[in-house]
């Protein structure tokens, strides 16, 4: 047989097979559709301590046998960090404790998403977060609000040049920890940007800033190979959806949505009952995979599923439930909401 030809049927077969092995060790790593029957169930939970992330390992198997395929495990800085031991926070969990989860996950074919929470969401009531308590030269309004009275949420100033290190640092340790190939940044119901009070955003474009902000964390995940998923709200107009200040932007950061890659998986949450979700076929539209993400109210979660089902696109990835609560061993599983979801996408 010819020389030349052997060579080629070589290749050939070394081709098929490099294609088979992509193939079979691909898995559900990342968040795609092929087909109407491959929608995607996720649940979100806060793992803010130990006990959360016990009580989600042990909930995956009913997690698993009532559909889901995705869990979005919001830790943000309850995580044992190297890095940055300055910022771990109280009963942070252990390296062993997310390996111990991160198994169960895989042995029932569930997708875990870490969630750590960027730009906004810096404090809770009179509780400021870790970040800006150790370095308060980072917050977008360094100095005021004191117990955060008249505030919603802190933020972090996109434009520190110190900031953004860390922060790697941060995700890159959930990133290797997780084994992630997704990574949720948040960023949701950021109302302070564009500070009057920060020397460096004061009179700066709020779209420009939080694009600058998306843009920064997408590269960096990018480089690492790893997916970038977040809430959609601050990318919507308010004016134009009818949609309320929290859920869509009514402090102009939404022009955003055409200064950053269209590859992030957005989060699009609604939590009232409407007619239609104009949001979704607009991030559609964009380019963008839709992942809708209802609440505790089940007319409301029902209706937003409803709608989303009419749009017969690959993009549009299937459903996310959020509880916004630490999981409770025997309950979290049970949540109606996620029952109702999964018979309507036939999980």
């Amino acid at each position: 047989m010819n020389k030349k030809y052997l060579i080629f049927l070589f290749r050939i077969c070394f081709l098929i097979a490099f294609v088979f092995v992509q193939i079979q060790c691909a898995g559900p790593t990342t968040l795609v559709r092929s087909s109407q029957e491959d929608f995607w169930l996720g649940i979100h939970v806060l793992m803010d301590n130990k006990d959360a992330a016990a009580a989600l390992t042990s909930e995956i198997p009913a997690l698993a046998k009532n559909g889901v395929n995705l869990v979005i495990a919001e830790i943000n800085y309850n995580y044992e960090y190297e890095s940055h031991p300055e910022l771990r926070g109280n009963g942070h969990i252990s390296k062993e404790e997310i390996k111990n989860l991160l198994q169960v996950c895989k042995e029932n074919n569930i997708l875990l998403v870490p969630e750590f929470q960027c730009l906004g969401h810096q404090s809770w009531a009179k509780e400021t977060f870790p970040l800006l308590t150790t370095y308060p030269q980072f917050d977008e309004t360094p100095g005021q609000y004191p117990n955060n009275e008249g505030i919603y949420c802190r933020s972090w100033c996109p434009l520190h040049p110190d900031l953004n290190p860390i922060i790697f640092d941060l995700m890159d340790e959930l990133i290797d920890v997780f084994k992630a190939s997704t990574l949720h940044v948040g960023m949701d119901e950021v109302f302070l940007i564009a500070s009057d009070f920060c020397p460096r955003c004061k009179g700066k474009n709020p779209a420009e800033l939080f694009a600058k902000a998306v843009n920064d964390y997408h590269n960096h995940l990018q480089k690492r190979g790893v997916e970038m998923m977040m809430w959609g709200d601050r990318l919507i107009n308010a004016k134009e959806t009818k949609y309320s200040e929290w859920e869509s932007s009514t402090n102009n950061t939404y022009p955003a949505i055409d200064m950053v890659p269209n590859d992030i998986i957005i989060c699009d949450w609604h939590y009232g009952k409407m007619n239609e979700y104009n949001s979704i076929p607009y991030f559609l539209k964009k380019g963008f995979r839709v992942l809708p993400s209802s609440w505790k109210d089940v007319s409301a979660s029902d209706a937003l599923v409803d709608y989303s089902l009419k749009f017969n696109s690959p993009k549009m990835l299937g459903h996310l439930c959020t509880t916004w609560q630490r999981p409770v061993t025997g309950e979290t599983s049970q949540f109606q909401p996620l029952k109702e979801a999964a018979k309507k996408l036939n999980r």
